[in-house]
């Protein structure tokens, strides 16, 4: 590929993207040169263990295999899985898995950003190369920057949405449901409408020896005959474990007796906390969540989260998102536009020629964009000067070659061309002895001061005139440019067949049938379209206009002249015709 400077886009270097990650990598890197083999290394399996130390008192592994059927630890039976053929076994894993929760009924579609796609439009128009335009979508979807996710919701064909979706707009965060939001809003934004405040009361009665505690959040749930367990057990669930079945949330609370355990449940529990509503004309205190819960649904709820039926987020802001569905679908949405991405090429499509970009196929398979579409130069019908003459002949000589190469052929670069400096000679008086053994020169590494190469010239006058010819083929779509740097020329189209004559009508075929079979009928034949000089029409139409008055003429005589009957007795027949 060519190694020019002016074929990177603002997204990254296209020509690096179209290879794989293996040949990125230097061949010379060893990726085993971390690894190094221990004092100990030797051949695993059996022998590996053979120079262990066993412990003191504990049977050969022989002997501990040779007894009868091993019991579990804590010496229950451990209960068997029978399959369909009857053989018993341990319980399988997969049988223990929780089943997974399907996806929600929400269309995902992937855009890229626009600030990146004018940069990226204004490139490819500098450049007049034209690239995949499946490879710019890959290229769009690598980084979560460069493009925008829209959650759109489906409706059902009775107009009502499959799944409903609702944003906060504090965060700019979407919610399958209306509890969800309303209980993150809750959670990471109280003290924005309310204010703890906990006054001191009487501590619960009684002695207490236990207390249930959530093994999954360590939240303590006090004692479970006291009165208020149950609502803290349900609203614990409810607001971080709804999606576990109650039930199975029950098992995993424990009893402790810690006694610091339930010293910290009897602190809890002697203290009263109100909540204090904020941003209101009156002061209002409510003394349980319940009631916070309540007082915002019905007065800031309206105003916070709100049911939509499409929103856009950016790549790296629906990556964010607090509900694990939606970024799992995010995840499924990603891979199968990775794999194939329609989706976005239609955006990127769209947007692109907006810009005043072109599309064309290669081969009639890949699809690219460029600043104009392929064009046949035909030279021998249209006039060009000698520059663009050559510039094409040597493109179709040799098809796939670069820039470069075309510049150095047609206007091959003059080297430079340095004066060897030459000694002074040497001052009076200092009489120079010759040496008694020739010196073998000593060679000099060439430095910053040496001339430049050939790639920092600047173009002579004949390649900047070749490099504008070239430019304007390119926008004009003569050649194509391609975005590893091989140029071609645009293709004669292939002349398109003639289209096959109309089949007759339905019609004209029953006309044709009748005149066969009838006698005497003149046989129709079909009109043929053609063109014609005014002459020529003006010639058939004289000879129409004297055909017709022969035939009159020779229509009146016909009647004029009297019949013979032998005519009316043997073509008694055609005389009817003719008659009628």
């Amino acid at each position: 590929m060519s190694n020019s400077p002016d074929t990177g886009l603002d997204l990254e270097d296209l020509e690096l993207q179209l290879l794989p990650a293996w040949a990125k990598q230097s061949p010379d890197t060893n990726r085993f040169a971390k690894y190094e083999g221990g004092a100990d290394s030797g051949p695993r399996g059996r022998d590996r263990g053979e120079g262990r130390p066993r412990m003191p008192g504990r049977p050969p592994r022989s002997d501990a295999r040779a007894g009868d059927q091993r019991r579990p630890r804590d010496g229950r039976d451990r209960p068997q899985r029978r399959d369909e053929q009857g053989r018993s076994g341990p319980p399988r894993r997969d049988e223990q898995r929780e089943p997974e929760l399907p996806l929600p009924e929400i269309s995902l579609n992937f855009a890229p950003e626009e600030k990146g796609l004018e940069s990226l439009a204004r490139q490819i128009k500098l450049t007049g190369r034209a690239y995949p335009v499946f490879d710019i979508a890959h290229l769009i979807l690598k980084k979560p920057d460069r493009y925008h996710v829209t959650f759109g919701v489906v409706k059902r064909t009775d107009g009502q949405p499959a799944q409903p979706l609702w944003v906060c707009n504090l965060d700019d965060t979407l919610w399958l449901s209306e509890l969800e939001a309303i209980t993150h809003v809750l959670r990471k934004h109280f003290d924005t409408f309310y204010k703890v405040e906990r006054t001191p009361t009487d501590p619960p009665k009684g002695t207490y020896t236990f207390v249930a505690q959530c093994s999954l959040s360590g939240a303590i749930l006090g004692p479970p005959n006291y009165h208020d367990y149950q609502n803290k057990l349900r609203k614990l669930h409810a607001e971080r474990f709804s999606r576990m079945p109650f039930e199975m949330y029950k098992s995993k609370v424990k009893i402790v007796k810690d006694e610091a355990t339930v010293k910290k449940w009897v602190e809890e529990q002697s203290w009263k906390t109100e909540f204090t509503c904020l941003n209101m004309a009156e002061t209002k205190r409510l003394g349980s969540r319940e009631e916070v819960e309540q007082h915002f649904r019905e007065v800031h709820f309206a105003n916070i989260i709100k049911a939509i039926d499409a929103y856009s987020l950016s790549g790296a802001a629906a990556q964010q998102l607090p509900s694990p569905l939606l970024r799992q679908l995010l995840r499924r949405a990603w891979d199968e536009q990775q794999r194939f991405p329609l989706k976005v090429v239609t955006a990127l499509s769209q947007q692109l020629a907006s810009h005043g970009l072109q599309f064309f196929k290669v081969n009639k398979s890949i699809t690219h964009v460029a600043v104009a579409r392929p064009h046949f130069l035909d030279l021998e019908a249209t006039p060009v000067s000698e520059g663009v003459k050559r510039i094409v002949d040597y493109i179709n000589a040799h098809s796939g070659c670069t820039r470069r190469q075309l510049i150095e052929t047609l206007t091959p670069s003059v080297p430079r061309v340095v004066a060897p400096t030459t000694p002074g000679p040497p001052e009076a008086g200092v009489v120079t002895q010759p040496l008694a053994e020739p010196v073998a020169p000593v060679p000099v590494p060439q430095t910053a001061a040496s001339p430049p190469t050939s790639d920092l010239q600047e173009p002579t006058q004949e390649q900047t005139a070749v490099i504008a010819d070239l430019h304007w083929l390119i926008h004009q779509g003569h050649v194509i440019e391609f975005a590893n740097g091989r140029i071609e020329t645009a293709k004669k189209p292939i002349p398109k067949p003639p289209r096959p004559a109309p089949k007759p009508a339905a019609s004209q075929i029953a006309a044709a049938a009748v005149a066969d079979k009838t006698p005497g009928a003149a046989s129709v034949e079909p009109e043929v379209v053609s063109t014609a000089t005014g002459a020529e029409i003006a010639e058939q139409a004289a000879a129409l206009q004297n055909a017709g008055e022969s035939v009159e003429a020779a229509t009146t005589a016909e009647v004029a002249a009297p019949i013979p009957p032998s005519a009316v007795e043997d073509h008694s027949g055609s005389t009817q015709v003719s008659g009628a």
